[in-house]
């Protein structure tokens, strides 16, 4: 039975990476949901695209049971996150990414989506593939300078030009 993907998609996200894996979940059957990390449903690509949501994170915390897998659609939102940290959008995204570490679902990001995994404390001891900007950064998780890297149920890339190597063990486990 395939699983159901939550996919987080931050206010401006970026298209390129975002794009890759609603082709990929789509051409194979794999059912998800986009949930904008925003007040609305209603967010921007990084190069100004407007994309309608399927929902806000806000409305998918409490409901991780009903997903198996978390993506992390990153992109530019580093910047972004750390200048409104604070509202409670990004707030919520933590909480989400959290609940679905502490359930042991998988967990799936590129470029700093590891990084997010590390700042929730649920990637201790993990290997994960991030950005080389950010790779200094993380605490507790095992940064690489690998393309891609499945350690236990998190699948991390360095950046959206690697996710196509990730893609085929992805597929495994959501199939």
């Amino acid at each position: 039975m395939e699983k159901k993907v939550a996919v987080l998609a931050v206010n401006p996200v970026n298209g390129a990476g975002l794009f890759q894996y609603l082709e990929l979940f789509f051409e194979n059957g794999i059912p998800f949901k986009i949930f904008a990390v925003a007040e609305t449903t209603q967010i921007k690509t990084n190069s100004g695209v407007s994309l309608q949501t399927d929902d806000v994170v806000a409305n998918l915390k409490g409901k991780e049971n009903d997903f198996d897998a978390l993506v992390f659609a990153c992109g530019d939102a580093m910047p972004k996150f750390s200048e409104n940290s604070g509202k409670s959008e990004n707030q919520d995204l933590l909480a989400v990414i959290k609940a679905f570490g502490d359930q042991r679902k998988l967990l799936i990001g590129h470029c700093v989506g590891g990084l997010l995994f590390d700042i929730t404390g649920v990637a201790t001891g993990k290997r994960l593939a991030l950005h080389p900007f950010v790779q200094g950064v993380v605490k507790s998780a095992v940064s690489t300078n690998e393309t891609f890297v499945i350690d236990g149920n998190f699948y991390t890339a360095q950046t959206e030009k690697t996710l196509h190597l990730l893609f085929p063990e992805l597929l495994k486990m959501l199939k």
